[in-house]
């Protein structure tokens, strides 16, 4: 539930108050997605080759937008992009049909409405200024997500003029954040800012170092309710397992690449 208001006018725009009831939905192409990657990142460890690309460090490898391979890595990512929405637009239609179950009868009036649906770790074609001109760049976000600032075309005209919304969510455990893109953000960054507030362990370390019985009743103690596929998947998202969001949002505000809205904290948690 929303249990803080950053910004008064930004937040009745986009439709959060506080003791308000939200839903998140972090759900992407998983396994296409990462076979996508797999097979790309294979194959242009020669391409690199193939077009003389000299790296400072093989985990940028690449290859050129207007080459075969390139423009068939951007098909193949967008192939993925296409799977995760719908898997999303699956996942609010379920929501949907929860609360209309639920609340059939006991409330009158409800309305369930959806902020912004974004992808992350994903590559766009953008215009942006580079020196004195606009170029079109193709934007790869990884661990990152878009943020566009006040003005950007490509916004939805109810939030043009303050900016595009940002999902920053923070763990299962602890609070997330919604905050809206900047200009600051655009000149800095092509428009970006963090996907989430990052992780202080790997999947695999925090399997290892964390039961999942145990914080899942942790998590319960705390009023957090906890549904879960499997214990070793809660523990890959443990709360300790992940940085401070609310250090990480300010540094990203006093930063100027995006502002601080709503503060989101943790009622419920369902983990696939």
């Amino acid at each position: 539930m929303v249990d803080r208001v950053a910004d008064e006018t930004a937040a009745r725009r986009i439709g959060l108050f506080t003791g308000q009831v939200v839903v998140q939905i972090h759900c992407g192409s998983r396994g296409l997605g990462h076979q996508v990657c797999t097979d790309y990142v294979n194959l242009f460890q020669k391409a690199v080759r193939k077009y003389g690309i000299d790296l400072p460090d093989r985990e940028l490898v690449c290859a050129p937008l207007s080459s075969p391979e390139g423009r068939d890595y951007l098909a193949a990512m967008q192939a993925a992009a296409n799977y995760a929405f719908a898997n999303r637009q699956v996942l609010a239609h379920h929501i949907r049909r929860s609360f209309e179950q639920v609340l059939a009868g006991k409330l009158k009036h409800h309305h369930l409405f959806q902020i912004y649906d974004i992808t992350h770790n994903m590559a766009k074609l953008e215009s942006h200024r580079v020196g004195e001109r606009m170029v079109e760049v193709c934007v790869h976000r990884k661990g990152a997500t878009r943020a566009f600032g006040p003005g950007s075309e490509v916004l939805p005209p109810a939030y043009r003029d303050i900016g595009q919304p940002v999902l920053v969510p923070g763990s299962m455990g602890t609070s997330s954040w919604v905050l809206v893109g900047t200009e600051g953000g655009m000149s800095q960054a092509f428009g970006s800012t963090c996907h989430g507030a990052g992780r202080t362990m790997s999947r695999h370390q925090a399997k290892r170092s964390v039961q999942g019985p145990a914080l899942r009743r942790d998590l319960e103690a705390d009023g957090i309710r906890v549904r879960a596929g499997s214990m070793a998947g809660l523990a890959e998202e443990a709360p300790a397992a992940y940085k401070d969001v609310d250090r990480v949002v300010d540094v990203v505000h006093g930063a100027g690449l995006a502002r601080r809205v709503a503060r989101l904290a943790p009622l419920a948690v369902i983990k696939g």
